[in-house]
């Protein structure tokens, strides 16, 4: 790994109290992206960072990772989802500054979310936030034994992701809103997957065998339970000053536009 990629690693993880800089992140992203470079030892610095003490170290790492899954070469979230393990941090707690009672409980919740993001890659052995959408988009023309499977890990993922649940009196510095940016981002695509294989579900029902009928019923609730969720997320979204344009309409099926 390059020096001037550590370098950048190292500055987006810095324990000043301010999101992860735009160029350190360009340039980590600019890094992956070039051919044949190795992205295990910069996923080795930053799960290293993780083990901080300080909530905005911790917090900052996780981040640039999501950044970097988001934004970087697929081969960077392969390579976490290779892992054993990711993010072991359940029982995070900074009790050195008054702040860091609540951010630590953001880091839990986010940390677990990157896990579950890490692990859903694993499953289906593709990002579905970064599939082909529409009519003739992956989630649309699957098959009805890969659709049941994909719903299921979709589910869980959404629900680590909706589980962030701040409110937006609790979005208070840089740092948890570059995150919950990043999960916004996320949302929208992750929504868009759900609600598209949630159509080609309804599509199908009456050709099904009776267990997946049954299974697919089972999706099928559970995908209406999250709306209550789902629409709080979006209010919190819209207070933070994410444009209306850019949130999804919700109809009262569930059923939804997503950008």
């Amino acid at each position: 790994m390059g020096s001037s990629a550590s370098k950048a690693a190292l500055r987006a993880t810095t324990d000043e109290p301010s999101e992860p800089g735009p160029k350190h992140l360009a340039d980590l992203i600019q890094y992956i992206n070039g051919t044949n470079r190795s992205v295990e030892h910069l996923a080795d610095i930053l799960s290293e960072k993780t083990r901080s003490s300080s909530w905005v170290v911790v917090f900052k790492a996780l981040i640039t990772v999501h950044h970097l899954m988001v934004h970087g070469n697929e081969r960077f979230i392969q390579h976490l989802a290779s892992r054993n393990s990711l993010f072991t941090l359940y029982n995070f707690l900074d009790k050195s500054v008054t702040e860091g009672y609540t951010m630590s409980t953001f880091i839990r919740r986010y940390s677990r979310y990157l896990n579950e993001k890490s692990l859903a890659y694993r499953l289906i052995a593709y990002d579905i936030t970064k599939t082909k959408r529409g009519t003739d988009g992956v989630m649309r023309t699957m098959n009805t034994k890969e659709l049941l499977n994909t719903l299921a890990v979709i589910q869980t993922q959404f629900d680590a992701l909706l589980y962030f649940n701040a409110n937006p009196d609790e979005i208070t510095n840089g740092i948890i809103h570059a995150a919950f940016m990043l999960l916004f981002k996320d949302f929208l695509r992750l929504f868009a997957a759900y609600n598209e294989g949630i159509l080609n579900l309804l599509g199908k029902y009456f050709d099904m065998r009776k267990n997946q009928c049954k299974e697919s019923l089972g999706i099928y609730i559970r995908f209406l339970e999250r709306m209550t969720k789902l629409a709080q997320f979006l209010k919190v979204a819209e207070q933070v000053g994410i444009d209306q344009n850019d949130i999804p309409y919700l109809n009262q099926d569930g059923q939804g536009n997503p950008s």
